[in-house]
C-alpha cells in the first residue's frame, strides 16, 4: 500500500503526519506550498477540488477531511489503538475531533484569514478579536476536559494530535493562551513525543527550503 500525504507547514495536515509517524507507517510527503497557492494549482485540484490539505492517497485514491483520514488511519493500524476500542468511547474521541474540527479550527481562520469572515473597509482587527474571544473559550472547556490527566482519554489517542495543532496554532495568534495551563502541559508533553518531534524537524526543513525559493 503507497501511502502520499499532502502537507504544508503549520497547517493542520501536521495531525495525519504526527499520526501515520505513530502508527510506523510508511509514507511519502506532497508538500504544498499554501503561500504560493499550490493547492489551487490543477494539478492539486484534480485530487482535492476542495483545495485543501490534508489529502491523503490511499494507492493513488484521495481521502479528504482531517476527521476521516485520521479514523482510517486508526482503522488501518488498529494494533497502536489511536481511537478507544469501546464503542462509547470511540464515540466520545470523535465528538471531540468534531468540536476541534467544527469549533476550534474555524476560530483560527477567522484569525488567520479575517477577509473570509468581513470584507468591510478596516473590519478585520474586529473580527479577529471576535476570534480569539471564542478561541479562548473554548481552550478553556478543553483545559477543563484535561484536568488531572496526560491524555483526553486513558491513553494517546487521535484526539490529543488534533488539538495539541489546534492549541499550537491558536498560540501563535495574540490572546493569553499560557494561561491554560492543563492545555499547556499536554502541549509540552506531546512535543515529547517522538512523532511530534520527527514532525517538528521536518517541518524546520521544509520552511527552510520555502523561505530559500
Amino acid at each position: 500500500m503507497k501511502l502520499t500525504l499532502a502537507y504544508c507547514p503549520v497547517a493542520c495536515s501536521m495531525v495525519p503526519y504526527i499520526l501515520l509517524t505513530e502508527a510506523k507507517a510508511e509514507f511519502e510527503t506532497m508538500v504544498i506550498n499554501l503561500g504560493k497557492a499550490e493547492h489551487l494549482s490543477e494539478k492539486y485540484l484534480a485530487l482535492n477540488p476542495k483545495g485543501k490539505v490534508p489529502t491523503l492517497l490511499i494507492d493513488g485514491q484521495a481521502l479528504t477531511e482531517n476527521i476521516a483520514i485520521q479514523v482510517w488511519i486508526a482503522q488501518q493500524f488498529p494494533s497502536f489503538e489511536l481511537m478507544p476500542k469501546e464503542p462509547l468511547k470511540f464515540a466520545q474521541a470523535l465528538s471531540v475531533m468534531s468540536w476541534c474540527s467544527s469549533a476550534i479550527h474555524p476560530k483560527l481562520t477567522q484569525q488567520a484569514r479575517p477577509e473570509r469572515y468581513c470584507d468591510l473597509p478596516e473590519s478585520a482587527e474586529s473580527v479577529q478579536n471576535l476570534g480569539s474571544h471564542s478561541m479562548l473559550e473554548l481552550f478553556a472547556i478543553a483545559d477543563n476536559m484535561l484536568e488531572g490527566r496526560q491524555h483526553f482519554f486513558d491513553h494517546f489517542t487521535c484526539v490529543d494530535a488534533y488539538f495539541y495543532w489546534c492549541f499550537k496554532r491558536g498560540s501563535m495568534f495574540k490572546g493569553d493562551t499560557l494561561i491554560f495551563k492543563n492545555c499547556q502541559r499536554h502541549l509540552q508533553l506531546m512535543e515529547q513525543r517522538p512523532s511530534v518531534q520527527k514532525l517538528l524537524a521536518f517541518e524546520k526543513e521544509v520552511q527552510k527550503t520555502f523561505a530559500a525559493n
